[in-house]
């Protein structure tokens, strides 16, 4: 195909690049209506076309798009570039370098394992809040951060000097959407080239994938990326095409502006109510018209960044004069901010387009002016509730019941009060669990009360046993501004700071047992809020900073105050945490917290100052000012001209030039570090932390039928991958637990599973062990539990189960082992929107790992079906859901899927023959293999051992 085309750099000098119009001109009239995101994509498509991986007819499929009816083709889209972060990025470079090591062993050479596309990982999953309330907290919480993580930043080290396409950005800097954002994305990329025998200079458009799910952050900056499990991304990083379905595309048209008092993070929970309950799984969500063009990049960033809280693969915004502002004002040269104008105009790409101008699918329409502000919560980000009614509705939810969202709480219990005495406020708390890890963490409650200047907690030393409150169902425990979606954006972060410079003019103080903590997205944070002084109002109220990454929102919020702790179990509290983050699912922020709640980095002060959730905050005092005066919300909300003086005073592209002038430097602590070096990786059998995977030692999937299967598991609706994946805090109790203290390691030192995501025989044991998921073999109970039903001895459960006649309660690492060792296949049969939640990989390895051979579901979300495959863990559906209610029940039915033996094609039929006592009938199911390309990983055994025959073939 003739696309070659040219166009002016911002150098001035002539660049290459395939063109979209010269494509047009050559049979496909219509390709200028193809949504904006669909172009990107097709682009990619033509630039790859190699007759193999990449075809013309695959060009021609997606040039021919209909928006109206997309098909079932599948596109290879080949990205240019990789992002992770530690949680998910570790346990990736674990698997490379197990790869490697497998193509040693069948004589090859080591360095043929290499990513052909850059990769960039940013350390900013490992910060936990074991210090807040106190300017020594980010100094303390870093330095626990080393100490329990050397051996991961020890490997990171050997990664970086192995492999000469993977970079790594340290602790300390910031959070890896919003360093991608500010740093890392270029908006266009280039590479030398060699066509018909001539070297060129090629330009394409910046496009990825990540290994978080919140990647989609990027699509504000009009960059085509979104979050795949790791799995995927290892492919990608090995030169596959990232293979999806075509999707349908959503077109929301925004227009009208956003009234005084609403913030960007109304809008977004807004646009995640809709789109939620439009339905966008899968799908594209491109957004156009007035009232995107006239938002701000951070704020379109904001809403990009909740594509996987509305569901959709997507939340793009085209690139405008908006993004060249954003690129300019971030401090990208103007070289490529002119590079990057030329070229989308030229592509035919530049502005945001109208109504009418492009083909969509469905069509939505969004008044900025009807946003009002509002949170969401307790357990989903698409339940947004209006400010004034969530007093009201926690009420409501407080004696709802589970299945209906709600806690199950008598409405007795209402107005239990636990008293509770506190030697010191919940932020210092911590120093008495953490004095002695590995002997270097000791902490000096004196030093850390001389050193903090906040009015409602300093106390002198001799004081420090003279707290005492009372908690109460709806008290607000947590109160932190933190997670990508929010910290990246000035307009909410200055009026978080504004907000609190209000209220210590009136004296409001918050009450010790609030634990509160700001974690800014990147430095940049830091000197913005510095410079406008707000810094010391935020500091004044409690809100200092604890560390650069992300904390609260992925459950890395710390321990709380043991008092607290007792209080809460003494009296079976719902208290609640109040967050800036996208995710508030089910025990992730905190174990012991029942009721989280999204809202926007002002509104998080607002609330903690209140103290709780169960009130109206527009009609009902905050508090009350030095004078015994009430203090209402709108006596502290700062207004649109007091933040845009704040804005006009705070960026300068030269503070992001010079933050991120120096990256690899920047954290003396990461220089410190020594990590090993040579082409392969040298394990060590003793650590914790980092072990050799077993994914390249046995051979799983392909085509035979599953026969007399036990379920491990079966699962309700909305199982999340935060329920499956192993996340938060290891109990000592757990199989988790007594393996790390059976080699040795303290509870002191138990660190989180996410800093053990490198080690497989940690993860195994904690996967399905989230202390709130629900397995219906063990009705009632909470946690990692099920019924076995072998003849095998296990392990009695750390708590009291009933048995269900015929099985023995146990752990499900335990009874998978014995189950295992019994030969006895293994499957999960869960409910509706199975695997929503993060992309972690880890709830599909754990899965595959713990010998389950096929999932059986009424609908799966998008990554996590995708990271089955990847791992040789058959999906399926039932082809009417309803059949789910006729087997959840039957705890002691062993099961057969037949009809997968042989040669599988995508979306196939298979059926589920279900064996419960003397009946025996059967259940349609679809296989969810819904490619060619995945019916080709699982029959390998998963994306690894394909991607591996491959290259050494």
């Amino acid at each position: 195909m003739d696309t070659l085309r040219t166009f002016t750099t911002g150098s001035g000098t002539e660049g290459k690049f395939h063109s979209l119009p010269a494509l047009s001109d050559q049979g496909f009239p219509n390709l200028s209506r193809l949504p904006v995101s669909i172009r990107i994509v097709l682009e990619s498509v033509l630039r790859n076309v190699d007759g193999r991986k990449v075809t013309e007819e695959d060009v021609r499929n997606l040039a021919n798009y209909n928006a109206q009816n997309p098909g079932d083709y599948e596109i290879p889209f080949t990205v240019a570039r990789i992002v992770l972060q530690d949680f998910t990025g570790v346990p990736l470079l674990v698997d490379i370098a197990a790869m490697r090591d497998a193509a040693v062993a069948r004589g090859a050479d080591a360095s043929k394992i290499e990513p052909l596309v850059p990769v960039d990982l940013v350390v900013d999953h490992s910060v936990q809040v074991d210090f807040s309330g106190s300017q020594m907290a980010l100094n303390r919480n870093m330095q626990i951060e080393f100490i329990r993580n050397r051996e991961r930043y020890e490997f990171l080290k050997w990664g970086q000097q192995a492999f000469d396409t993977f970079a790594v950005v340290p602790p300390g800097i910031g959070i890896v959407h919003q360093v991608n954002l500010e740093y890392l994305a270029k908006g266009v990329l280039s590479k030398k080239s060699e066509i018909s025998n001539l070297k060129s200079e090629i330009y394409y458009p910046d496009t990825l994938v990540g290994t978080d799910s919140h990647t989609t952050m990027i699509n504000g900056l009009g960059v085509v990326g979104w979050g795949v499990g790791g799995i995927e991304a290892e492919a990608g990083m090995l030169g596959q095409p990232v293979t999806f379905l075509v999707p349908e595309v959503v077109g929301v048209y925004l227009h009208g502006q956003l009234a005084e008092g609403v913030t960007a993070t109304d809008l977004t929970l807004r646009v995640t109510e809709i789109l939620r309950k439009h339905g966008v799984v899968g799908k594209f969500v491109e957004f156009f018209g007035p009232g995107a063009e006239a938002l701000s990049l951070p704020d379109r960033a904001t809403i990009a960044n909740m594509a996987p809280e509305y569901g959709a693969t997507m939340g793009f915004f085209p690139v405008d004069a908006e993004t060249i502002n954003y690129l300019r004002g971030t401090g990208r040269s103007e070289e490529l901010c002119t590079t990057v104008e030329n070229y989308y105009k030229a592509q035919g790409l530049f502005g945001i387009p109208d109504k009418g101008d492009c083909d969509y699918k469905d069509l939505l329409e969004l008044d900025l002016s009807t946003i009002v502000p509002c949170v969401s919560g307790p357990k989903r980000p698409q339940d947004r509730i209006d400010i004034p009614a969530l007093g009201e509705k926690f009420n409501t939810l407080f004696t709802a019941s589970t299945g209906d969202g709600g806690f199950g709480m008598s409405p007795d219990e209402r107005d239990t009060t636990i008293a509770v005495n506190m030697p010191e406020p919940a932020g210092y708390a911590v120093g008495s669990l953490l004095e002695n890890v590995n002997g270097r963490a000791a902490t000096d409650k004196a030093e850390m009360t001389t050193n903090r200047p906040t009015p409602n907690i300093v106390l002198a030393k001799e004081a420090f046993d003279a707290i005492d409150t009372n908690l109460r169902h709806g008290s607000i425990l947590i109160a932190a501004i933190t997670s990508c979606t929010n910290t990246s954006n000035p307009s909410v972060m200055l009026a978080a700071g504004l907000l609190a410079k209000k209220a210590n003019e009136k004296g409001l103080t918050i009450e010790p047992f609030v634990k509160t903590s700001l974690a800014p997205g990147s430095r940049v944070v830091t000197d913005y809020l510095d410079v406008t002084g707000l810094s010391k109002e935020l500091d004044q109220l409690g809100f200092e900073t604890v560390g650069y990454g992300c904390t609260t929102c992925i459950g890395n919020s710390g321990p709380l105050h043991p008092a607290i702790e007792g209080a809460i179990k003494e009296g079976d509290l719902v208290c609640a945490s109040v967050l800036s983050g996208n995710r508030n699912f089910e025990a992730r922020v905190h174990g012991s917290i029942k009721a989280n709640f999204l809202m926007s980095p002002p509104l998080v002060v607002a609330y903690a100052l209140a103290g709780r959730v169960d009130l109206d905050l527009t009609t009902e005092p905050l508090g009350n000012d030095t004078d015994g005066k009430p203090v209402f919300l709108k006596d502290l909300w700062p207004t649109q001209a007091e933040i845009k003086t704040q804005l006009e005073a705070a960026l300068k592209p030269e503070v992001y030039s010079k933050l991120y002038g120096s990256v690899d430097t920047a954290n003396p602590k990461w220089a410190e570090i020594n990590g090993s070096t040579g082409d392969t990786y040298e394990w060590d059998e003793k650590s914790t932390y980092v072990q050799s995977p077993p994914f390249f030692e046995t051979k799983v999937g392909g085509s035979e039928d599953i026969l007399d299967a036990r379920p491990l598991g079966i699962f309700g609706d909305s199982v999340t991958t935060d329920h499956i994946s192993p996340a938060g805090a290891i109990k000592p109790t757990s199989p988790a637990g007594k393996y790390l203290l059976e080699n040795g390691v303290e509870k002191a030192s138990f660190n989180s599973y996410g800093a053990r995501r490198g080690n497989d025989r940690v993860m195994t044991r904690g996967t399905f062990a989230n202390v709130r998921i629900k397995n219906l073999l063990c009705p009632g109970i909470e946690g990692g539990y099920t019924q076995f039903f072998g003849a095998s001895e296990v392990a009695a459960p750390d708590q009291e189960i009933a048995t269900v006649a015929g099985a023995k309660p146990t752990f499900i690492y335990d009874a998978s082992m014995a189950y295992q060792a019994e030969g006895t296949s293994l499957i999960i049969i869960g409910g509706e929107d199975y695997g929503m939640g993060s992309s972690r990989d880890w709830a599909a390895k754990g899965t595959r790992l713990l010998g389950v051979s096929a999932v059986i579901t009424k609908s799966f979300e998008r990554i996590h079906r995708s990271n089955l495959i990847g791992m040789g863990v058959l999906p399926l559906n039932f082809v009417d859901k309803t059949d789910y209610d006729i087997v959840k029940d039957l705890t002691d039915a062993t099961f057969d899927i037949v009809g997968i033996a042989g040669e599988l094609k995508p979306m196939q039929s298979a059926t589920l023959v279900v064996k419960s006592g003397e009946n025996s009938f059967k259940i349609p199911l679809k296989v969810r293999l819904d490619t060619p390309a995945e019916v080709d990983y699982y029959n390998a055994g998963g994306i690894l051992p394909y991607v591996l025959d491959q290259i050494l073939a």
